[in-house]
């Protein structure tokens, strides 16, 4: 989403840019890789790729990197900023990832042959802030330990959770806009893109409000608290989506969009055939959720205090996601009255051979594979490609359209090189 509903961020409100002729050089320079990179026919071939893939059609398992640990992989200073104007520094970055990306660790990665300049929207939270301490073992790691205050105790806390209001900056939009078009356009299209795939995770945020054990005790000793708790929730999200769509800020996902905690977009069914290409709905986008916390629920509890609740969200998309870190080999059958289903996350807690053979040929399979394997014990790239292609072979046993997203990933103790080489073993299984 635009932003996370436990913490409140203000609006970025720009009047002008002023950018030296250093930042403009910086700028063009990489975009102008940038545009050299996505004229090469790999993307469009990879497009198809994808889009075969989530037709249930697929010709080989599909790979992603993503959630990769960008405080390591400086090399060469490739990612070294030299902008200086925080707008410009933000798109350097985005830029220099990409083409870092694309040089070091590709996989099925696909680059626009255009530049993005997005809708200045803004949300306001959903009402309470984290009361959130923290822990670091590296400062450089945007990844931490967290221990979160409980502020939901008692049933009227729940009116602590506030309907968010959605309010596009058009004039931010069109200053960033006319900025980029003046320093782009005779190298590479620029698109505005208003708000596209959105992650809706009601228990994500609801737990670190209510806290994990408390909440858990309360779905069998207060389960009207909760369910009344999930519904507010699942409101806040739904007020703010009629938002979105009421001011026209969506944009189409059905691209090289991440979709939920998988990979890539690209399907035949969407946006679908009614299609208004100048008001994008909810029914021509992908919807997603997750329940991550739900590890250890019986599947009758998972669909009581979590999808029954989704259903009011899930309804409205083109096509479904489910699921991200918590095993669901044992709760398939409650996904599969989800309406327009289609992907399912696959995290390493799950048994492989089980889901897959419960998945089939009927949806497409995200499997995420352990990123403990960057670690200094366990690194040894023997084993990591023989359990790749334990994974891709099961995947085919089952005839199950399988996509590989390597994902999660911490650290890889400040050796790059692993991932760049985890990316060329899972290649050259897929390709075998």
């Amino acid at each position: 989403m635009l932003h996370d509903p436990g913490s409140y961020s203000e609006p970025l409100i720009i009047d002008h840019i002023d950018l030296s002729n250093k930042e403009k050089d910086v700028l063009r320079r990489l975009t102008d890789e940038i545009a050299g990179i996505a004229a090469l026919p790999v993307h469009k071939e990879k497009a198809v790729l994808w889009r075969k893939l989530n037709d249930l059609e697929p010709e080989r398992p599909m790979v992603w990197i993503n959630e990769i640990p960008w405080h390591e992989m400086n090399v060469n200073d490739e990612l070294t900023l030299q902008c200086q104007d925080p707008w410009a520094r933000d798109l350097e970055t985005k830029l220099r990832r990409a083409i870092y990306q694309w040089k070091h660790m590709p996989a099925d990665m696909v680059i626009n042959p255009w530049i993005e300049c997005p809708l200045a929207i803004h949300s306001t939270d959903f009402g309470i802030v984290e009361d959130v301490e923290i822990a670091r073992t590296d400062p450089n790691n945007d990844i931490y330990s967290r221990h979160f205050n409980i502020q939901i105790r008692e049933p009227e806390d729940i009116e602590k959770i506030h309907l968010p209001k959605v309010t596009h900056y058009e004039k931010t939009t069109e200053v960033t806009f006319e900025t980029m078009k003046e320093l782009f356009s005779d190298v590479i299209e620029v698109r505005k893109v208003g708000q596209t795939h959105i992650w809706f995770t009601p228990w994500d945020y609801l737990i670190r409000w209510w806290g994990i054990e408390e909440a858990m005790i309360d779905l069998v000793m207060r389960p009207e608290m909760v369910h009344d708790a999930v519904d507010r929730m699942v409101d806040a999200w739904m007020v703010e989506l009629d938002q979105f769509e009421e001011q026209n800020l969506l944009s189409l996902d059905c691209n090289n969009t991440r979709i939920g905690s998988g990979g890539y977009g690209y399907v035949s069914d969407l946006p679908g055939e009614d299609f208004n290409p100048e008001r994008v709905k909810p029914k021509n986008m992908w919807g997603c959720s997750n329940a991550q916390i739900f590890s250890s629920v019986s599947p009758e509890m998972h669909w009581e205090f979590a999808i029954q609740h989704d259903m009011r969200w899930l309804s409205r998309w083109g096509l479904v996601y489910y699921g991200c870190c918590e095993p669901l080999d044992k709760k398939i059958d409650i996904l599969r009255r989800i309406p327009n289903l289609r992907k399912i996350s696959v995290s390493p807690w799950n048994n492989l051979p089980l889901i897959l053979s419960e998945i089939g040929s009927n949806y497409v399979a995200s499997i995420k594979p352990n990123p403990a394997c960057f670690l200094d014990s366990n690194w040894e790239p023997e084993v990591v490609y023989k359990e790749l292609q334990d994974k891709v072979q099961c995947a085919a046993s089952n005839k199950t359209p399988a996509e590989i997203i390597m994902k999660d990933i911490s650290t890889v103790q400040y050796h790059p090189e692993r991932l760049w080489q985890w990316s060329d073993l899972v290649m050259k299984v897929v390709t075998q």
